[in-house]
């Protein structure tokens, strides 16, 4: 069973930092597979923020993130972070882990508010 644990989540105020972590067991083609994270914002749909392929060069960004979010992988750790700096209100949203294909963590909820 492919368990996917998210963490790092919580408030931050504009222009702070959050790092995001989510540790995946059970996957054992974890270091040959791109990794992402998503997010979801109230009333709105799940989109794609990250995207990390396996060898961590090239990572995709959101055009609303690039610059300030970096995603990392640890492959020895099975775990991949989300480092998000000069974060905005609308920035708030619950974070998600997904590995390929259809496997999601809880969530960690992120809300950016002064």
């Amino acid at each position: 069973q492919v368990l996917l644990m998210e963490s790092g989540g919580g408030l931050a105020q504009p222009g702070g930092s959050l790092r995001l972590s989510c540790v995946v067991s059970g996957f054992p083609s974890f270091s040959s597979k791109a990794m992402s994270w998503y997010r979801q914002a109230p009333g709105k749909e799940r989109e794609l923020v990250a995207r990390i392929p396996s060898t961590g060069d090239n990572a995709w960004y959101v055009p609303a993130v690039r610059g300030r979010f970096i995603i990392s992988r640890d492959n020895t750790k099975t775990t991949v972070h989300l480092q998000m700096n000069d974060l905005e209100p609308e920035s708030t949203a619950m974070y998600y882990c997904e590995a390929p294909v259809g496997h999601w963590g809880q969530g960690t909820q992120v809300t950016v508010s002064s």
